[in-house]
């Protein structure tokens, strides 16, 4: 009898270690992460000058990510990657550090990038190191990775219903597995915890307030929304490879970060705001509660394009925020639904165009804005999410029919 519940119980405990450890580093890696964001943003918009040291900042970040990076060159699609194929490399540790000083680097001297990237990559790394020391198969791999990976997406967001099933769902869309679902759930719920602790700086939005019943005509206008939150993620995405294509014309490397910051620092200029730099948070906030500029979502999404084809760090999340945000509330005066719910929509929806993870855009924004308004939500980002089509920003994302077993 003992010998055959020993190893459910080795088997309990070396998972209860494996969700305690990752759980405690990632979420103090999330609050001293958020921590330092905000105070290289502080001192950028307390000492402007810093901004025309952008081209100089981007030599230096691919550079050191040539010289040293390897495999973590790669990013996201790296941590993709391990998951369809684990390798006995794994993921390299560097990748952690190096990611999350390279985003601080971007944010101080004014490139326009998110954190998202940077929170998956650090969440994937802290948990891929724990390969070396507890002997796990392939499948255990792939549940510790994506454990990971929730815990840095939930504890950077404050979101931890959200980076449990954007993890899932990142990685393969269509074909969710839910063996190990409750490790992941339970990593993410615990870093988001431990974060909070920490004194975690999550970014809390205005709330919505009343919205129309659900009626033929509403949701009628919630699809047309949809259906232009979806043309942004192309747009988006379209510009993106537009700006990598124009880079890799650049035959030095080297020279590619210079360009790319000399041209964003000269649309600071231009614009006299650095409203669309950053993550551009206030921006965000200001989308639910008064009428901005129509262009600025163009904007962003040029400047967003630029920074991180030019070789900058950081994550695209928060700028589809942003964009999200801009556009709903730029639609406001000729779609006849309240402004904060177009911000609303629009904030994840473009967000579930790129990373093709429409379930987890929508249970992020009941997360953040009330599971009240989940119908609405889910329309816009389903809509988004058909819209833009199979491709993603990450290429190494494996996207299939929806199929839940």
């Amino acid at each position: 009898m003992i010998k055959s519940v020993l190893p459910l119980v080795r088997l309990l405990f070396k998972w209860l270690f494996l969700i305690l450890a990752v759980s405690g580093l990632v979420g103090s890696l999330s609050a001293a992460f958020l921590y330092a964001l905000n105070e290289v943003t502080l001192f950028r918009e307390a000492h402007l000058w810093i901004i025309l040291l952008l081209p100089f900042a981007g030599i230096f970040i691919v550079w050191w990510y040539q010289r040293y990076g390897g495999n973590a060159q790669k990013g996201n699609n790296l941590l993709l990657e391990e998951y369809y194929y684990p390798t006995a490399q794994g993921v390299p540790w560097k990748m952690a550090p190096m990611v999350i000083f390279t985003t601080l680097i971007t944010h101080l001297f004014g490139g326009s990038a998110g954190r998202e990237g940077t929170a998956v990559q650090y969440g994937g790394t802290v948990a891929a190191q724990f390969d070396k020391f507890v002997t796990l198969g392939k499948q255990d791999k792939r549940i510790l990775l994506l454990c990971g990976i929730a815990a840095g997406f939930a504890s950077l967001f404050g979101t931890p219903l959200t980076g449990a099933i954007f993890a899932m769902e990142m990685v393969q869309l269509g074909k969710i597995r839910w063996r190990g679902v409750g490790a992941i759930l339970a990593t993410a719920l615990l870093s988001n915890w431990i974060c909070i602790l920490c004194g975690g700086l999550h970014t809390h939005y205005p709330p919505i307030g009343e919205v129309p019943a659900l009626s033929f005509s509403v949701f009628a206008y919630l699809l047309l929304a949809g259906i232009l939150f979806g043309l942004a993620s192309i747009l988006f995405r379209y510009t993106g490879d537009v700006c990598s294509i124009g880079f890799k014309k650049i035959k030095q490397p080297l020279l590619r970060p210079f360009v790319g910051g000399i041209l964003v620092v000269l649309a600071v200029w231009l614009l006299q705001t650095t409203k669309h730099i950053g993550l551009g948070i206030p921006t965000i906030m200001d989308a639910f509660q008064q009428s901005l500029p129509p262009t600025d979502f163009l904007i962003k999404i040029g400047l967003t394009a630029l920074t991180l084809s030019a070789g900058f760090k950081g994550g695209e999340v928060t700028p589809l925020f942003f964009i999200g945000a801009t556009l709903g509330n730029a639609l406001a005066p000729f779609i006849p639904l309240p402004l904060a719910l177009l911000a609303a929509t629009g904030f994840v929806s473009v967000f579930a165009g790129c990373t093709k993870t429409p379930i987890a855009c929508t249970v992020m924004a009941m997360e953040l804005f009330g599971w009240q308004y989940g119908i609405f939500f889910l329309t816009t980002c389903l809509m988004s999410y058909i819209i833009s089509g199979k491709k993603g920003i990450y290429s190494a994302q494996r996207i299939k029919n929806f199929k839940f077993f």
